[in-house]
C-alpha cells in the first residue's frame, strides 16, 4: 500500500501513538489517564488506554463515555471541522469533572492528508486528591500566617472573575425567573468558563441560581449525559 494513501497514514499514526501510550504508561502516576481514540469507530473508539480505572473505561469503550462528553471536547471537535488543513488541533489544559472528581484535561485530534479527523489523544489528570492534600496541609500553617491570610479568603481578582462568569452565564440564559432548562444552560456556561474548578464555585453558582448545591451537581451530571435523579429547585 503506497505511503500516500490516507488509510495507510491513519494506521501508521495509530501504531506510533499506541507505542507512545505504552511508553508513557510505564511512568504515568495513577491519577493520570491517557486514552487513544479511533474516531472512525466511535462505538468502540478506545484502542489504547493508561489508568482506565479513573473512568472505568477500557479498550473497546465508546468515545461517548465521560468525560469526553464535556464541552471542551465538543468545542475541539467543532474547531477541527471548522479549521481546514491536516495539522493536529490541540486544546491544552481545560477543566472537566468525572463522578464528582475534578480533572485537568488536554486533547489533541489528528487528521490525515485529506483533513479527515481520525484519532484523538486525551489526557485526564485527577487533581481531586491534590486539592484535598493542599486543604489538609493548610491546617499545619503557623497560626500567625493563618490569621494574616485566611484559608477561605479569595484573591480580589478571583472573586471579581467568578462574579463576572456567573453574571455572563445568567445574561446568556435570559432575564427574570429562569426555567430549569435556562438554569442548566447557565451551569453549562459556568462550567465552560472554569467556575467549578475554583473553590466555592458551586456554592456561588447555587446562590445565584436560587437552588441548592446538590441541584447544581445534578445539572452537571445532566450535562455529562449521565442518568441522575431529577433535581427539585
Amino acid at each position: 500500500m503506497p505511503p500516500s494513501d490516507p488509510l495507510h497514514e491513519r494506521q501508521l499514526t495509530l501504531t506510533v501513538l499506541k507505542a507512545t501510550l505504552q511508553a508513557l504508561g510505564s511512568v504515568a502516576p495513577n491519577n493520570l489517564e491517557i486514552l487513544l481514540h479511533d474516531l472512525d469507530h466511535p462505538e468502540h473508539s478506545v484502542v489504547a488506554i493508561v489508568n482506565g480505572h479513573l473512568s472505568g473505561r477500557r479498550v473497546g469503550s465508546p468515545i461517548l463515555a465521560a468525560p469526553e462528553q464535556d464541552q471542551g471536547f465538543k468545542a475541539l471537535m467543532r474547531a477541527t471541522v471548522e479549521q481546514r488543513g491536516c495539522d493536529p488541533v490541540v486544546l491544552p489544559d481545560y477543566p472537566t469533572t468525572l463522578k464528582g472528581r475534578t480533572l485537568r484535561s488536554a486533547t489533541a485530534i489528528f487528521r490525515d492528508s485529506t483533513g479527515h479527523p481520525f484519532a484523538s489523544l486525551c489526557v485526564n489528570s485527577d487533581v481531586t486528591g491534590l486539592d484535598a492534600a493542599m486543604a489538609f496541609l493548610q491546617h499545619f500553617q503557623p497560626l500567625g500566617a493563618a490569621c494574616a491570610t485566611p484559608s477561605n479568603a479569595e484573591p480580589a481578582d478571583m472573586a471579581v472573575l467568578m462574579t463576572e462568569i456567573i453574571q455572563d452565564a445568567l445574561l446568556h440564559s435570559g432575564q427574570g425567573r429562569l426555567s430549569k432548562q435556562a438554569k442548566v444552560e447557565a451551569v453549562r456556561v459556568m462550567q465552560e468558563r472554569g467556575l467549578f474548578i475554583v473553590k466555592g464555585g458551586v456554592k456561588k453558582a447555587a446562590e445565584a441560581l436560587g437552588v441548592t448545591r446538590y441541584t447544581v451537581y445534578n445539572y452537571l451530571e445532566q450535562l455529562r449525559g449521565e442518568h441522575t435523579p431529577a433535581a427539585r429547585d
